[in-house]
């Protein structure tokens, strides 16, 4: 009648876990990027490596966990609620096993609202993440892009192939770790990665370094990199 109610919901892990990491991304980073116009970056990597984007996985597969063993439980013991029912259906009339058989099919409908109300939420919890990671990674981004001379860093998922010479991952992560750590006591609590301001940016042969626009106000226009 009731048997399986519950088998809709996870009684595993309700997030999924970040992939292994690629050995060949294990190198160190360099110190500066390349000099390029264009850049490359991994984003899930980012999100994946970054000492930041691991604590919150770390976070996010323990409340999965907590999510799933509570599930389980609840579907234990509304098995053993569905079999008392059953036993119980010889002592009752007709009409008190219907409302009784209703009663509980109610109750099972708002436990498995309930409960998928609280795995929407986690995942929630984990896109808001992501996003305030990339968030934070996008003044470091900005900050290579000046040393590097380029003008815009484009997605690696979304390249048939680049060089590895322009993947400014590593750097990016490297630099993001040290942002969040707090190293660099700079306003808002980061080290955005600002580059020395001795340093001459990068060039690339015959071109010309990238400078900032300036507004009619006489301020400069800093580029910026979606966080999207």
């Amino acid at each position: 009648m009731l048997a399986g109610v519950l088998l809709g919901l996870p009684s595993g892990p309700v997030l999924a876990q970040t992939a292994p990491q690629d050995p060949a991304a294990t190198s160190q980073p360099r110190l500066r990027p390349t000099a390029s116009p264009i850049l490359v970056l991994d984003s899930e990597r980012l999100l994946s490596d970054s000492a930041t984007g691991q604590a919150i996985d770390a976070q996010l597969a323990d409340r999965s966990a907590e999510l799933a063993a509570e599930n389980r439980r609840i579907e234990a013991e509304l098995t053993e609620e569905e079999k008392d029912l059953t036993t119980r259906r010889a002592t009752l009339s007709a009409d008190a096993f219907r409302a009784a058989a209703a009663a509980f099919d109610d109750k099972v409908q708002t436990i498995r609202e309930e409960q998928d109300a609280k795995l929407r939420a986690l995942q929630d919890q984990a896109n808001t993440a992501r996003r305030e990671i990339l968030s934070a990674a996008n003044p470091v981004l900005v900050s290579i892009m000046q040393e590097a001379g380029a003008v815009v860093v484009v997605e690696k998922a979304s390249l048939l192939a680049s060089l590895q010479a322009i993947d400014v991952t590593a750097l990016a992560i490297a630099r993001l770790d040290r942002a969040m750590a707090g190293d660099t006591a700079v306003e808002g609590g980061f080290d955005l990665g600002t580059p020395d301001p001795t340093a001459q940016p990068a060039e690339t042969p015959g071109q010309s370094p990238v400078a900032p626009s300036v507004a009619p106000d006489g301020t400069a226009n800093q580029p910026s990199v979606s966080g999207n």
